[in-house]
């Protein structure tokens, strides 16, 4: 059996680089900055690039290969690069495949620093950003514009947790041989691969589900083989890549996650369902929740929920505030996708800065709060937050 036909879970395993002379059974950290040559021609050849091998760390490493080449297995991708966070790989991808006049349709919901790229970074150098509201795609063909390169989206978004559908957007980019973007991180690519639906990239935060434990940072873009290469040769030359040892811990991450994105999902579906019930609660958003808006997209192209629940508790602010102040166990942070917990009130924190019309924009009321929904026994998550939530 070829691995190529085998399953996630063994995919996700079974990928390594080749073993040493030591026949190791786990893959050995290569923590070197360079590579050696055993002669001039050879080092000519490899710069040339008549050879596929490595030539320093910047450029490749075998623990980074092995991440990517995991990656691009799980997403059916053709190729892809590492990076040293989430942000560099979104930054990257963009910058090695836009001009200057250039033009971008988003969604709206997409994350803070995303957006802050597309409104105060990329028009110093002449690259503009359209939004369409995530409820109304059939608003994005009218934003299309004789410079417009790619549609990007976020799908679930963050924090709102809103669902766009990709087989739509996937039709339309086909339509205006525009290029399709997709942040998966929330998904991760055992819930979802958006190159079945017509993605030509795909970006995710390895810090997050990847990672799945709040240790390391990272990043990475996988796709088309011959975008990747423009990604490939801008990174090359501006340096975010990925550490080995990061790329060491992210692959070994990825042998769990189909275990731990069960639990993690299972879980949130069970908070989910206990806080469309509490009166203190006056709605919850969750991907798998038939009560959630793209339902029915969601169930269609996501093999479960996810881990992120959204949901606005009475009293606006100051109820969130009271609610974060009496979490005992959950952690209060602005991170998600780990094993344990965590609790985000964005309004007077991570979107404080934000008016309250883009707020609303992107789907953050005043009580919203965000839950990442990690792996503890989901009756002492729901006892924690039900505890909280009395408080109010």
């Amino acid at each position: 059996m070829s691995l190529e036909s085998q399953k996630f879970e063994t995919q996700a395993v079974r990928t390594q680089t080749d073993k040493t002379q030591f026949l190791e059974h786990s893959t050995p950290m290569y923590l070197t900055s360079g590579f050696v040559f055993e002669d001039s021609e050879e080092m000519r050849a490899s710069f040339a690039e008549e050879k596929d091998r490595n030539l320093y760390s910047r450029f490749s490493n075998p623990n980074t290969t092995e991440f990517v080449d995991k990656i691009c297995k799980l997403e059916g991708a053709e190729d892809g690069y590492a990076f040293a966070t989430g942000m560099a790989a979104v930054f990257s991808t963009f910058a090695a495949i836009l001009n200057s006049g250039d033009h971008i349709v988003s969604a709206r919901s997409i994350f803070g620093s995303t957006h802050s790229l597309f409104t105060k970074y990329f028009p110093k150098w002449n690259i503009e950003t359209s939004y369409f509201p995530v409820n109304e795609v059939d608003k994005i063909e009218s934003l299309i514009q004789p410079n417009t390169k790619i549609i990007y989206a976020e799908s679930p978004t963050n924090p709102g947790v809103d669902v766009l559908d990709l087989e739509l957007l996937g039709e339309i980019a086909k339509k205006h041989k525009l290029l399709l973007i997709i942040d998966n991180c929330f998904a991760t690519p055992y819930l979802q691969n958006p190159i079945n639906y017509g993605a030509d990239l795909v970006i995710h935060s390895a810090t997050k589900l990847i990672d799945g434990q709040g240790r390391v940072l990272g990043g990475v873009t996988v796709g088309k083989k011959e975008l990747i290469r423009e990604i490939y040769l801008f990174s090359r030359n501006t340096g975010p890549a990925l550490s080995p040892f990061n790329a060491w811990v992210l692959s070994k991450s990825l042998e769990t996650l189909a275990v731990r994105a069960d639990r993690h999902c299972a879980n949130a579906l069970k908070l989910a369902e206990f806080l469309e019930s509490h009166a203190k609660v006056n709605w919850v958003k969750y991907p798998f929740l038939k009560s959630h808006p793209q339902y029915d997209v969601a169930k269609k192209q996501m093999k479960l929920g996810g881990n992120i629940v959204a949901f606005e508790v009475q009293n606006g602010v100051e109820g969130g505030k009271t609610f974060f102040d009496n979490i005992k166990m959950c952690s209060l942070s602005a991170n998600l996708g780990d094993t344990r917990t965590i609790v985000t009130h964005p309004a007077s924190t991570t979107h404080s800065k934000l008016a309250v019309e883009d707020k609303l924009a992107v789907g953050i009321t005043n009580g919203m709060v965000r839950c990442s929904v990690g792996l503890e026994h989901i009756d002492d998550v729901i006892a924690d937050i039900a505890e909280a939530l009395e408080a109010i």
